[in-house]
C-alpha cells in the first residue's frame, strides 16, 4: 500500500542533531495517523507516496520541528511556591502552576524545571529540541488503511511530536518518547 491521506504508517527511526550526535533512536515500530495530528508536516509529506520498506533522511530546521528557542517561554519563579520534593526535570502543565506564578504565563504548555536555587526556580516551556536543527533516518515498518476512529480523533494515539500536554496520558520528560 502506497502512503497517502488518512493512512497510518509504522515507523523507525533514528534522530540526531547537525553535529551526528544521536538523540533518539526507535528501533520498535510505532503507528502514527498521515494527515493526522501525529508528525510534523514536513515529514508527513516527505512519506507521501511512499511504501513499507522505504528509508527516508531528512533534515528538519527548527521551524519545522520543534521550533525556535523562545526566551519569553522561560520563568523565574519563587521557590516558596513549589513543593519541598521539586526536582530539576520536572515537568507541570502551564494550567498546574502554583498560585503566585506569572499569571500571563501560557496554560497550554510544559513547563520543565531547569534549575532549583534557594530562592527561585527557572521553569522552561520550550521543547528541549527547541531551536535545534535535527536529522531523522526513518524506515516506514508498514502502512494500512486508518479506521474511521483513528480519522475521527486525529490520531493513531502516538503523541511523539505533541507540543502541548496530552491530557490522557500522564506527563513525562522524555524527550520524544
Amino acid at each position: 500500500m502506497t502512503i497517502t491521506e488518512q493512512c497510518v504508517v509504522a515507523l523507525t527511526w533514528v534522530l540526531q542533531d547537525t553535529l551526528s550526535e544521536t538523540l533518539d533512536v526507535l528501533d520498535d515500530p510505532v503507528e502514527f495517523l498521515i494527515g493526522g495530528a501525529d508528525l510534523f508536516p514536513i515529514i508527513e509529506e516527505a512519506l507521501q507516496g511512499h511504501e513499507a520498506g522505504a528509508s527516508l533522511k531528512l533534515h528538519l530546521e527548527p521551524e519545522n520541528a520543534f521550533g525556535d528557542y523562545n526566551e519569553q517561554l522561560v520563568l523565574l519563579e519563587s521557590r516558596a511556591l513549589f513543593p519541598a520534593e521539586l526536582e530539576e526535570g520536572m515537568t507541570m502543565e502551564g494550567a498546574a502552576l502554583p498560585t503566585g506564578c506569572n499569571p500571563e504565563a501560557p496554560k497550554d504548555i510544559l513547563y520543565t524545571v531547569t534549575e532549583i536555587y534557594p530562592e527561585h526556580v527557572v521553569l522552561d516551556g520550550n521543547h528541549p529540541l527547541a531551536g535545534i536543527a535535527l536529522r531523522l533516518a526513518l524506515k516506514v515498518e508498514a502502512v494500512r488503511e486508518a479506521t474511521e476512529e483513528e480519522i475521527g480523533r486525529g490520531s493513531a494515539g502516538a503523541r511523539f511530536f505533541t507540543l502541548q500536554p496530552v491530557h490522557d496520558h500522564a506527563p513525562g520528560n522524555d524527550l520524544l518518547h
